[in-house]
């Protein structure tokens, strides 16, 4: 997965924002307002920060070695996954998908209901 992609498939998702707080090098993507996903424009290589469960975090580093502790974050929560590595797109997804949805059960009630309205409006109810 290219970073195009990447970009793409974290913007299609409900409630999903994306920005540069951290300069005009590090692409954030926010499920309303809270991160998700970081990748840095400016390194050689294609990484992403991603959000995981604390016993997942733990899996995913031991059994993918494109799987390393967070850089620059909480090393219990993040992971930073090697995207040129040989983790195939299905894969990458699966790890977005979990992220996000780390992200997003950590929101207001309010808030979890204003993705539900994104849902719906998206299937046309």
């Amino acid at each position: 997965m290219d970073i195009e992609a990447f970009r793409l498939y974290c913007l299609e998702k409900e409630g999903v924002t994306e920005d540069f707080p951290f300069g005009e090098q590090t692409l954030v993507f926010r499920v309303l307002g809270k991160i998700f996903a970081l990748t840095g424009l400016d390194s050689d290589r294609f990484t992403v920060n991603l959000k995981a469960d604390p016993d997942y975090v733990l899996e995913l580093r031991e059994q993918y070695p494109e799987v390393q502790p967070g850089y620059h974050m909480n090393k219990k929560h993040w992971n930073t996954v090697d995207f040129d590595g040989s983790l195939d797109d299905k894969m990458l997804r699966h790890l977005v998908d979990h992220s996000y949805a780390q992200t997003a059960k950590t929101l207001k009630k309010s808030e979890k209901e204003q993705l539900s309205l994104f849902k719906d409006n998206k299937n046309g109810n």
